[in-house]
């Protein structure tokens, strides 16, 4: 098995996940040194050190991944690997695109051609009608798994994940740190909702995902109600046993007020697995030709035609203010 960005929050405990259910073997792909140095340590020590062979390097890098499918064979792939943070992409849109959305496309092409036997994209909700270019990129990824499951040989499935609690950069760490130095407690909006899940139930989900062959195409649990955030720093601080004040700043670039887990042109396809439901999807024509298109653009820094591909790929797609002023930056001599 193959575990792109196995250093994160998601790839570790999947990493973990698959060691302990007696993986032949798992190759450990992280482009960060620390991340991927402690979840090799952590997984020798528990005695599986043997079985995991730790991967220096891009999950974007085409050199890399050829010889990497070509020297270890991986028969399945799991591809968590991501830029996510969502202000900080807004500012740096192509590096989201060459790592979201080429990494994804180079993976599948890549797991294809050495004869994986599927292949799976941890994608986001971000990804419905996005506001983003973290979710628009994430979007052309999923595009590109569709793509390639419609040529044959190699089951694909994106799974579209939602918040997950305790997460790098997610609101709850950065709630109980504001609780605990006396606040205040900053929030974008009132009204703002987001759906989460645990950590536990993701992994569950995503082990769902590579178990089962009815598992293909763009795939969605069911998170629950979608929970205000404003009632989760209640819910922290009353869990911390103290109240602080709140302080609301406004949306931040790239962000919406609720998210969705289908987009309007998308039907529900039924169930895939226990936890799982598969969604239509369309596949714009021509991917493969954009793909190529986007990835000459990306490598000639040439945003004009880099955003005129990503928005007719996704078409919903709403750009913030930031977003355009990044680019625009970009287009001046």
């Amino acid at each position: 098995m193959l575990v792109t960005g196995a250093g994160g929050f998601i790839g570790a405990e999947m990493v973990r996940v698959l060691a302990a259910g007696g993986a032949g073997r798992i190759v450990l792909l992280d482009i960060s040194e620390q991340p991927l140095f402690r979840i090799h340590a952590e997984l020798t020590a528990e005695g599986y050190g043997d079985r995991c062979v730790p991967v220096l390097g891009s999950a974007s890098n085409a050199g890399l991944l050829g010889w990497l499918f070509e020297e270890y064979r991986p028969e399945l792939v799991l591809h968590a690997a991501a830029l996510k943070h969502v202000p900080l992409m807004e500012r740096n849109p192509l590096a989201a695109l060459e790592t979201n959305a080429l990494g994804a496309w180079r993976q599948a092409h890549a797991a294809q051609k050495h004869g994986a036997s599927a292949m799976i994209l941890v994608s986001t909700d971000k990804a419905v009608a996005p506001h983003s270019i973290m979710g628009a990129a994430k979007r052309v990824a999923e595009l590109t798994l569709l793509a390639q499951a419609d040529t044959g040989g190699m089951r694909c499935a994106a799974v579209r994940l939602v918040n997950v609690i305790g997460s790098p950069c997610s609101v709850g760490p950065l709630f109980e740190e504001q609780i605990a130095s006396g606040g205040p407690v900053t929030l974008t909006h009132p009204g703002a909702k987001r759906y989460f899940m645990t950590l536990a139930d993701v992994a569950v989900l995503l082990a769902e995902a590579m178990d089962s062959d009815a598992a293909e195409g763009v795939l969605v649990p069911d998170p629950g109600e979608a929970l205000c955030i404003v009632d989760l720093a209640e819910r922290m601080m009353k869990a911390a046993g103290r109240t602080v004040p709140m302080e609301f700043t406004g949306l931040r670039p790239g962000d919406k007020l609720d998210e969705s887990l289908m987009r309007e042109n998308e039907r529900d396809g039924g169930p895939a697995t226990v936890g799982l439901r598969r969604v239509d999807s369309p596949v714009p024509r021509n991917l493969e030709a954009r793909m190529c298109e986007l990835e000459s653009a990306i490598a000639a820094r040439d945003p004009v035609k880099v955003q005129r591909i990503v928005f007719d790929l996704v078409p919903d797609y709403q750009p913030s203010a930031l977003l355009r002023e990044s680019l625009a930056e970009m287009a001046r001599p």
